[in-house]
């Protein structure tokens, strides 16, 4: 079997696909979505949904960096990455020795491709076209939703110190626009440093998100950013705006509690 991979690589399969790894959280999770729990043998610390898998599978590192030899022992099939989560050289060194499938996505249509490459290589066709018509539903519902409300300037950050945000040319950026916010910071690339006096010289500014992951904001930075901006502060599950799997059938759901506040 081959496949075409989201970067255009071409990856051949001289065997079964019964041993996965996988080294991004949301595609662990697809995949159990999927019926593909059993074949999953390694994954990563961060693979927190669902709960048990971290003590079901054997975790191999984080998403930057992995342990080589405890690949090796795993003997697998084939291994998952994606081009953000991952760097080239794990995708590299890994290529080197077994099959290595990159996702890169940007938008939900390229996320429900990813989705459809599994059911294909993963002999999964029947789950993964439910699964991206549940998703495409759900993205329709919200669709008109969203169109009767108002459009709002937002920024959402991710990081601090240093405090960063989301640009332009990323996933979370498409899911903002989806949901007919405004990313006042969408004339910067990917995930631009910020000062706080630039956010506090920003004009409109109706809202400003603090996303749950990768940085772990609470209660008390809603505080810091609330003196400094007249815009309203609040929590935000990163989860739903970054992880581009099965996850997205309840992230529309989400989406319009957001547009409550």
């Amino acid at each position: 079997m081959i496949c075409i991979d989201q970067l255009g690589r071409r990856i051949e399969f001289l065997k079964p696909l019964r041993r996965i790894i996988s080294l991004v959280p949301s595609q662990t999770e697809l995949l159990v979505s999927l019926g593909l729990s059993d074949n999953i043998v390694g994954v990563t610390k961060f693979c927190v949904h669902p709960k048990a898998i971290r003590s079901q599978k054997v975790i191999v590192g984080g998403t930057k960096k992995v342990n080589y030899e405890k690949i090796k022992k795993l003997n697998p099939d084939i291994i998952l990455c994606n081009k953000e989560e991952n760097t080239k050289e794990i995708v590299a060194h890994l290529h080197e020795e077994y099959p290595v499938h990159v996702s890169d996505i940007y938008s939900i249509s390229e996320a429900l491709e990813m989705i459809k490459q599994y059911g294909e290589i993963f002999n999964k066709k029947t789950e993964a076209t439910t699964l991206i018509s549940k998703i495409r539903l759900e993205k329709e519902s919200f669709d008109d939703f969203v169109s009767t409300m108002p459009q709002k300037r937002v920024a959402y950050f991710i990081w601090k110190d240093p405090w960063m945000v989301t640009g332009k040319d990323t996933f979370v950026d498409h899911l903002l626009k989806a949901n007919r916010f405004i990313n006042v910071f969408d004339d910067k690339d990917r995930y631009p440093e910020i000062s706080k006096e630039e956010l506090s010289s920003i004009q409109d500014l109706d809202l400003i998100m603090l996303s749950s992951e990768p940085y772990p904001f609470s209660e008390k930075h809603i505080d810091e950013l609330t003196s400094i901006s007249n815009a309203k502060v609040i929590l935000v599950d990163g989860e739903y705006f970054s992880w581009y799997g099965s996850r997205l059938v309840q992230a529309f759901s989400y989406f319009k509690t957001l547009h409550e506040v």
